[in-house]
């Protein structure tokens, strides 16, 4: 068990005071048997009602509904979790899906039908072009090494590019411009593994870097496995999900997972600048 405390601070600026509508956010990690939430804070400026639920992924969504306009957002979260060691993929995957193909039980298939549905149908024949080089139709693999060969591919394949804009690159641009960022390679392991009739869904959280540096929000993809479950692959850093990653969100589409939404009203011009810092440090 290790015990990590999660310091998530973001601030929006602008250049008169505006109204703020209710915002959405996500920032405490999912609790489990492999993390167990200490304590948390959460601040809010200006003042603020907030109230928690549990989204239909069963995320925990805090709504924060402003009581004054200002001329600054600022939303600050820290959090201490435990962590505990999780057993490798390739140790408990049900024999009866260790190779690949394989059959998900006819009990689960209503669950998981959404998450099998490309989300991106019309980039359908691109990925499944660049797929062939890991598998062709009617081949036998093993399905824990596949799924680390697609990972690694993922990381091979496209440059690292950190990217502010709003929203993911889909896949066709993502292979159009041989990069993207951690949600980019995110949502594209997600659609490759459904393009072969796997179970998969979005995750966002944070990662605890090598010691001394800061950590960050990140994006990964969880497939579902029989006997194993819900399985992380962080293609971006080319690893299976372990205990530096700490999952808050969890959704068949990545829209549906952002850290922090909602809208304010004010003059066109008013923004000003945004400001985040994430620090994922041991304790």
């Amino acid at each position: 068990m290790k015990r990590i405390r999660i310091i998530h601070d973001t601030a929006y600026h602008y250049k008169v005071p505006v109204t703020f509508g209710p915002h959405r956010a996500l920032l405490r990690p999912r609790e489990g048997h492999d993390l167990h939430i200490d304590c948390s804070t959460l601040l809010v400026e200006p003042e603020a009602s907030v109230r928690w639920y549990r989204d239909i992924y069963g995320n925990s969504i805090a709504i924060i509904t402003f009581l004054e306009p200002g001329p600054k957002l600022h939303v600050h979260s820290e959090i201490d979790v435990d962590l505990y060691e999780d057993v490798p993929i390739d140790c408990t995957i049900d024999p009866m899906a260790q190779e690949y193909p394989f059959q998900y039980d006819a009990t689960d298939q209503v669950e998981i039908m959404p998450y099998r549905l490309p989300s991106y149908p019309h980039d359908g024949p691109a990925v499944q072009r660049w797929l062939r080089d890991l598998y062709q139709p009617g081949q036998k693999a093993d399905t824990a090494e596949l799924l680390d060969r697609l990972n690694t591919r993922i990381f091979e394949s496209f440059r690292y590019a950190e990217r502010h804009e709003m929203g993911v690159q889909i896949p066709c641009r993502t292979l159009e411009l041989g990069s993207g960022s951690c949600r980019d390679f995110a949502v594209f392991m997600m659609e490759a593994a459904r393009h072969w009739g796997l179970a998969a869904r979005f995750v966002t959280g944070y990662i605890q870097m090598a010691e001394g540096q800061h950590g960050s929000t990140h994006a990964w993809t969880e497939i579902y496995l029989p006997g194993a479950g819900w399985r992380g692959f962080d293609p971006t850093n080319n690893k299976p999900a372990g205990t530096e990653h700490i999952s808050v969100a969890v959704a068949r589409a990545h829209e549906k997972a952002s850290p922090l939404s909602g809208y304010w009203d004010g003059p066109g011009d008013a923004f000003e600048r945004m400001e985040v810092s994430v620090q994922v440090v041991a304790q």
